[in-house]
């Protein structure tokens, strides 16, 4: 029988009785009422019992379900409107030409593909709802997740995060042992990585989760995705190794044009390629779109609601702390949830503790012996230093000729990683790493930089492709290139921006006043909760104000200075009051006036205020009549 499957570890995320007049003032703020209503595509968010989708098109609200043989299905229960998230195919704009199209249609038609601004409606947003819902399954996600227009976020000329199929796809690319050479049409995602270089490799399946949560077995301890068997090539030995290479940053469509354009200027790349398997549309990675959870995902195979990186900045409800895990970046796998299982931990696993495993500036490294992130280095750390410094030289003068010092130390982060892994196969000669993940930066500083398809870009790609070179070569020498699984693959894609617009939608409810932890894409509301209850006599009513959001040990703390106001329907006030450190006031009411007819509101410095009547129910007008005009809600 289909049974109903919310939210799995429900503990503050999403909107809940207490947040209803505050979640939707800021959908309001977002869609009606700012600057943003003209930035924004959606925003998403959990409320009672289902999923729900904004937009100015139109809404939607949706359960998530399991069915009979364990596999999660979607259905939508009410729309209004539009469904603003109903094209979902991955295949969709999955090419320059067809972002040029797309950017025609939207309005805004150019031939520069680095101004190519996309509104929802020319372009799709694959698997929205399994990616929205999966969001809302960790503690540390938001109450509300905003995904902006694909080109209204951000003064860079490249960004990512949204929902959008351009800001969603990667490219992926599989070439070695045990693959099929050719171009591949499937509907990939990126939680399918871990899973297909694990049956690639023929490593045995373990007692874990899949992505309904239920205990069967898989590849990993959690895995939310499959194995792409259709890449495999049965009859072919299996590769020892894998070595996978993240160009961070890099669009599908960019790699698709050089391939197919200027193949001579990325050798390497276009060897693997021709010699692999490469997925013709590419992969749809995690949402949100964004490198520290999308980095967890690839090599979990877990989506980030399941692996608790939500985003590169996440609030912690219980211990009010916000951490800026991509600000940090040392020691952060810490934070990943334990219930997960990465690739390096996988090796270990499958080939024994003697296996070595290396994470090169890769920003998931549990379980890695080499992982600088963590401060764990395999090696000689003098021999690092000075072939770090010995290889400095080779950075592109174009970064000092534009005046951008930034690309210039995006370089040298590369040029490091170069030094790690040589160093690290010296270091490991007679028992080379069995996995390594390997981040290449500089396309994605490029892209921010430059834009997506620009030839500052194109620059950086050039020159990652000739470092991939000196990988192969050094893997050539030692005898391991021929036995060695590759993938390529990158965090997110990457969309051209409208730079003047300025645009930071998530952070229009803060700029007028709302009280929250806003980590772009994500808002935490900081709210009331409020109890209120008649006495026996009932002649007085009390108001207990308490934090919505609980404690560790799962009490909600009492506030001290909430000003409470008791007061007529019409405004006029008949009491108030200062709750102490109990959080607790209460008030004589007239006898005359029901409680339907009385009015409390609550306000606090440090929190959203909260207007209800009497019997507790709120006073907040209808969000669906202000933005379609109707207060019913029509039923899918």
């Amino acid at each position: 029988m289909n049974r109903d499957y919310g939210p799995e570890r429900l503990a503050g995320q999403g909107l809940d009785s207490n947040q209803h007049e505050s979640g939707d003032r800021a959908i309001l703020v977002l869609l009606e009422t700012t600057r943003a209503r003209d930035e924004v595509d959606l925003v998403a968010t959990w409320r009672g019992d289902a999923y729900e989708v904004w937009s100015r098109r139109g809404m939607i609200r949706f359960k998530r379900r399991i069915d009979d043989d364990g596999g999660l299905h979607f259905e939508i229960i009410e729309q209004i409107g539009e469904n603003p998230i109903a094209r979902q195919d991955p295949f969709a704009v999955s090419t320059i030409e067809e972002e040029l199209d797309a950017a025609r249609r939207s309005g805004h038609p150019t031939e520069d593909p680095n101004t190519a601004f996309l509104e929802p409606q020319a372009i799709t947003h694959p698997y929205a709802l399994e990616r929205i819902a999966q969001v809302f399954d960790s503690p540390r996600g938001p109450d509300l997740i905003v995904s902006p227009k694909a080109f209204t976020y951000g003064i860079q000329r490249g960004q990512h995060g949204a929902l959008d199929v351009v800001q969603s796809r990667a490219p992926l690319v599989f070439s070695g042992r045990g693959v099929r050479a050719g171009s591949f049409k499937l509907a990939a995602r990126h939680v399918d990585v871990a899973p297909t270089i694990a049956a690639l490799l023929g490593f045995p399946k373990t007692a874990g989760r899949d992505a309904a949560g239920r205990p069967v077995e898989v590849y990993l301890k959690r895995q939310d995705g499959r194995a792409l068997d259709e890449i495999a090539d049965s009859s072919s030995a299996r590769a020892e190794r894998v070595y996978m290479i993240l160009l961070d940053g890099l669009s599908h469509s960019e790699l698709v044009f050089q391939l197919k354009n200027n193949a001579a200027a990325i050798p390497n790349l276009a060897a693997l390629v021709a010699r692999g398997a490469m997925l013709s549309h590419g992969s749809i990675v995690n949402f949100p779109s964004i490198t520290w959870p999308s980095h967890s995902t690839i090599l979990t195979g877990a989506w980030c609601g399941h692996h608790d990186v939500v985003n590169p900045t996440f609030h912690l409800r219980e211990h009010r702390e916000t951490v800026p895990i991509q600000g940090n970046i040392f020691e952060t796998e810490r934070f990943l949830n334990p219930e997960v299982e990465t690739l390096y931990e996988m090796f270990k696993r499958v080939k024994g503790a003697s296996a070595i495993t290396a994470s090169i500036h890769e920003p998931q490294g549990r379980g890695a012996d080499h992982a600088v992130f963590e401060r764990r280095i395999v090696g000689d750390k003098a021999r690092l230093k000075a072939l770090t410094q010995e290889m400095s030289g080779d950075i592109s003068p174009r970064w000092m000729a534009d005046d951008n010092p930034n690309m210039r130390r995006e370089e040298v982060v590369d040029i490091r990683g170069m030094a790690q892994a040589h160093v690290l196969f010296e270091h490991c000669d007679d028992n080379p790493p069995v996995f390594v993940a390997h981040e290449f930066v500089l396309t994605d500083g490029a892209g921010h930089d430059y834009g997506p398809h620009h030839e500052g870009l194109r620059e950086a790609l050039y020159r990652t492709d000739r470092r991939i070179g000196e990988l192969f070569q050094m893997l050539r020498a030692r005898g391991l290139f021929d036995s060695t699984l590759f993938v390529v693959t990158s965090d997110h894609g990457m969309a051209a921006q409208q730079i003047e617009l300025k645009a930071n939608p998530a952070a229009q409810p803060a700029a007028i006043g709302m009280k929250g932890v806003f980590a772009e894409p994500m808002i935490y509301l900081r709210d009331l909760a409020l109890e209120i209850e008649r006495t026996r006599d009932l002649r007085s009513i009390r108001v207990a104000v308490m934090d919505n959001d609980h404690l560790p040990d799962g009490e909600h703390p009492p506030l001290k200075g909430a000003r409470v106001v008791l007061e007529r329907a019409d405004g006029r006030i008949l009491a108030e009051a200062i709750t102490p450190e109990d959080g607790r006031v209460a008030f004589a009411t007239p006898a005359d006036l029901s409680d339907r007819e009385l009015r409390i509101v609550v306000e606090h410095p440090d929190f959203n205020p909260r207007r209800v009547r009497g019997d507790g129910a709120s006073t907040h007008e209808d969000i669906r009549r202000i933005l379609y005009g109707q207060s019913g809600a029509a039923r899918a």
